[in-house]
Protein backbone atom coordinates (compact mmCIF):
# COMPACT_ATOMS: atom_id res chain seq x y z
CA UNK A 1 0.00 0.00 0.00
CA UNK A 2 1.32 3.38 -0.89
CA UNK A 3 2.07 5.99 1.69
CA UNK A 4 -1.24 8.33 0.48
CA UNK A 5 -3.66 5.09 0.49
CA UNK A 6 -2.36 4.30 3.34
CA UNK A 7 -2.98 8.54 5.02
CA UNK A 8 -6.34 7.56 2.91
CA UNK A 9 -7.60 4.63 4.66
CA UNK A 10 -6.30 5.99 8.36
CA UNK A 11 -8.53 9.50 7.66
CA UNK A 12 -11.55 6.82 6.40
CA UNK A 13 -10.78 4.82 10.02
CA UNK A 14 -10.75 7.90 12.00
CA UNK A 15 -13.91 9.18 10.15
CA UNK A 16 -15.83 6.84 11.20
CA UNK A 17 -14.79 6.42 14.44
CA UNK A 18 -16.21 9.94 14.91
CA UNK A 19 -19.28 8.86 13.17
CA UNK A 20 -19.42 6.34 15.99
CA UNK A 21 -19.41 8.75 18.69
CA UNK A 22 -23.17 10.41 17.76
CA UNK A 23 -26.44 9.04 17.35
CA UNK A 24 -28.01 7.30 14.34
CA UNK A 25 -29.97 9.25 12.19
CA UNK A 26 -33.43 8.82 13.79
CA UNK A 27 -32.18 8.78 17.22
CA UNK A 28 -31.13 12.19 18.08
CA UNK A 29 -32.45 14.19 20.72
CA UNK A 30 -32.38 17.82 21.62
CA UNK A 31 -29.78 16.95 24.41
CA UNK A 32 -27.27 15.51 21.19
CA UNK A 33 -28.37 18.32 18.87
CA UNK A 34 -26.79 20.87 21.14
CA UNK A 35 -23.80 19.09 22.06
CA UNK A 36 -22.68 19.46 19.05
CA UNK A 37 -19.53 21.33 18.32
CA UNK A 38 -20.08 25.10 17.13
CA UNK A 39 -20.57 26.06 13.39
CA UNK A 40 -21.76 28.08 11.15
CA UNK A 41 -23.30 25.28 9.08
CA UNK A 42 -27.07 25.35 8.52
CA UNK A 43 -28.14 22.31 10.69
CA UNK A 44 -31.80 21.57 12.00
CA UNK A 45 -33.11 18.70 14.10
CA UNK A 46 -36.39 16.94 13.14
CA UNK A 47 -38.31 13.74 13.78
CA UNK A 48 -34.76 12.75 15.64
CA UNK A 49 -32.43 13.20 12.61
CA UNK A 50 -29.91 16.15 11.12
CA UNK A 51 -30.57 17.98 8.32
CA UNK A 52 -27.47 20.11 6.82
CA UNK A 53 -28.13 22.55 4.42
CA UNK A 54 -25.74 23.00 1.30
CA UNK A 55 -24.48 26.48 1.33
CA UNK A 56 -26.27 29.18 0.13
CA UNK A 57 -25.71 30.75 -3.39
CA UNK A 58 -24.73 34.57 -3.79
CA UNK A 59 -28.09 35.22 -5.31
CA UNK A 60 -29.89 33.66 -2.10
CA UNK A 61 -27.39 35.75 0.65
CA UNK A 62 -28.20 39.02 -1.30
CA UNK A 63 -31.55 38.77 -1.13
CA UNK A 64 -31.86 37.80 2.71
CA UNK A 65 -29.55 40.64 3.31
CA UNK A 66 -31.52 42.98 2.31
CA UNK A 67 -34.45 42.18 3.73
CA UNK A 68 -32.67 41.58 6.67
CA UNK A 69 -31.98 44.83 6.56
CA UNK A 70 -34.94 46.53 6.15
CA UNK A 71 -36.81 44.54 8.85
CA UNK A 72 -33.92 45.54 10.87
CA UNK A 73 -34.05 49.15 10.58
CA UNK A 74 -37.46 49.06 10.82
CA UNK A 75 -38.26 47.00 14.09
CA UNK A 76 -34.79 48.85 15.47
CA UNK A 77 -36.31 52.35 14.91
CA UNK A 78 -39.90 51.04 16.31
CA UNK A 79 -38.29 49.60 18.96
CA UNK A 80 -40.41 47.14 18.38
CA UNK A 81 -38.47 43.58 19.70
CA UNK A 82 -35.66 41.76 18.38
CA UNK A 83 -34.74 40.15 14.60
CA UNK A 84 -32.08 37.99 14.25
CA UNK A 85 -30.55 36.32 10.97
CA UNK A 86 -29.67 32.20 10.74
CA UNK A 87 -27.66 30.54 11.77
CA UNK A 88 -29.84 31.17 15.14
CA UNK A 89 -31.32 27.52 17.16
CA UNK A 90 -35.24 28.15 17.13
CA UNK A 91 -37.00 25.36 18.86
CA UNK A 92 -40.58 25.42 17.64
CA UNK A 93 -41.66 22.33 19.96
CA UNK A 94 -39.64 19.55 22.11
CA UNK A 95 -37.37 17.89 19.43
CA UNK A 96 -37.96 20.56 16.41
CA UNK A 97 -35.33 22.46 16.03
CA UNK A 98 -35.01 24.74 12.98
CA UNK A 99 -33.07 27.32 11.35
CA UNK A 100 -35.05 30.02 9.58
CA UNK A 101 -33.03 32.70 7.72
CA UNK A 102 -34.70 35.71 9.46
CA UNK A 103 -36.48 35.33 13.02
CA UNK A 104 -38.53 38.36 14.74
CA UNK A 105 -39.36 38.50 18.16
CA UNK A 106 -41.70 41.05 19.61
CA UNK A 107 -41.35 42.72 22.92
CA UNK A 108 -44.32 40.97 23.87
CA UNK A 109 -42.67 37.30 24.28
CA UNK A 110 -38.66 38.70 25.02
CA UNK A 111 -38.74 35.65 27.39
CA UNK A 112 -38.88 33.27 24.79
CA UNK A 113 -35.34 33.97 23.89
CA UNK A 114 -32.26 32.69 25.74
CA UNK A 115 -28.34 32.79 25.33
CA UNK A 116 -28.48 29.56 23.16
CA UNK A 117 -31.76 29.01 21.45
CA UNK A 118 -35.04 31.07 20.86
CA UNK A 119 -38.38 29.96 21.29
CA UNK A 120 -41.35 30.40 18.90
CA UNK A 121 -40.88 33.63 17.29
CA UNK A 122 -44.13 35.92 15.97
CA UNK A 123 -42.55 36.55 12.61
CA UNK A 124 -40.26 34.00 10.27
CA UNK A 125 -38.54 34.64 7.30
CA UNK A 126 -37.15 31.94 4.50
CA UNK A 127 -35.57 33.02 1.58
CA UNK A 128 -36.37 29.89 -0.76
CA UNK A 129 -33.56 28.07 -2.74
CA UNK A 130 -33.38 25.16 -5.08
CA UNK A 131 -32.62 22.76 -2.43
CA UNK A 132 -34.64 23.81 0.48
CA UNK A 133 -37.81 24.95 -1.83
CA UNK A 134 -40.26 21.36 -0.55
CA UNK A 135 -38.67 21.42 2.99
CA UNK A 136 -40.03 25.41 3.31
CA UNK A 137 -43.20 25.38 1.40
CA UNK A 138 -44.57 22.25 3.07
CA UNK A 139 -42.46 20.97 5.79
CA UNK A 140 -41.74 24.24 7.55
CA UNK A 141 -45.29 25.39 6.42
CA UNK A 142 -47.15 23.29 8.54
CA UNK A 143 -44.58 23.44 11.39
CA UNK A 144 -44.74 27.36 11.78
CA UNK A 145 -48.65 27.42 11.20
CA UNK A 146 -48.65 24.40 14.33
CA UNK A 147 -46.33 26.29 16.78
CA UNK A 148 -48.00 29.33 16.13
CA UNK A 149 -45.48 31.54 14.02
CA UNK A 150 -47.87 34.44 13.68
CA UNK A 151 -46.56 35.49 9.90
CA UNK A 152 -44.79 33.58 7.48
CA UNK A 153 -43.11 35.47 4.49
CA UNK A 154 -41.60 33.06 2.04
CA UNK A 155 -39.70 35.09 -0.77
CA UNK A 156 -38.62 32.99 -3.98
CA UNK A 157 -35.87 34.84 -6.09
CA UNK A 158 -36.29 32.11 -9.00
CA UNK A 159 -39.85 33.79 -9.42
CA UNK A 160 -39.17 36.98 -7.93
CA UNK A 161 -42.26 37.16 -5.32
CA UNK A 162 -42.58 37.66 -1.36
CA UNK A 163 -45.68 35.73 -0.13
CA UNK A 164 -47.08 36.67 3.51
CA UNK A 165 -49.34 34.29 5.61
CA UNK A 166 -50.74 35.03 8.76
CA UNK A 167 -52.26 33.19 11.34
CA UNK A 168 -56.32 32.77 11.34
CA UNK A 169 -57.81 30.17 13.97
CA UNK A 170 -54.63 28.16 13.76
CA UNK A 171 -54.14 28.10 10.24
CA UNK A 172 -52.35 30.08 7.77
CA UNK A 173 -53.82 32.26 5.65
CA UNK A 174 -52.51 34.29 2.22
CA UNK A 175 -52.30 38.33 3.60
CA UNK A 176 -50.79 38.59 0.10
CA UNK A 177 -48.31 37.71 -2.73
CA UNK A 178 -46.19 40.33 -4.83
CA UNK A 179 -44.14 40.07 -7.37
CA UNK A 180 -42.24 42.66 -9.12
CA UNK A 181 -42.68 46.12 -10.04
CA UNK A 182 -45.11 45.92 -6.25
CA UNK A 183 -44.90 46.18 -2.83
CA UNK A 184 -45.18 43.43 0.12
CA UNK A 185 -46.62 44.03 3.14
CA UNK A 186 -46.86 42.85 6.72
CA UNK A 187 -49.79 42.50 8.96
CA UNK A 188 -47.92 41.42 12.17
CA UNK A 189 -45.83 45.00 11.72
CA UNK A 190 -48.10 46.97 10.50
CA UNK A 191 -46.50 49.59 8.37
CA UNK A 192 -43.95 47.91 7.24
CA UNK A 193 -43.38 47.17 3.84
CA UNK A 194 -41.07 46.64 1.33
CA UNK A 195 -40.32 46.96 -2.76
CA UNK A 196 -39.80 43.45 -4.15
CA UNK A 197 -37.61 45.06 -6.73
CA UNK A 198 -35.23 46.73 -4.32
CA UNK A 199 -35.20 43.03 -2.41
CA UNK A 200 -34.98 41.14 -5.46
CA UNK A 201 -32.31 43.43 -7.63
Amino acid sequence: MSKVSKEISQNDELAIEIGNLYPRQGEWTEEDYFHLPETNRIIELSEGRLTITPSPTDRHQRVLGELYFLLRSYVGAKKLGEIRMSPMDTRLWKGKIRQPNIVFMSNEHLDRITEVRWGIPDLVVEVLSKETVRVDREDKYLEYQKAGVQEYWIVDPSKQNIEVCTLENRTYVTFGKWGTGEVAKSKLLASFEVSVDDVME
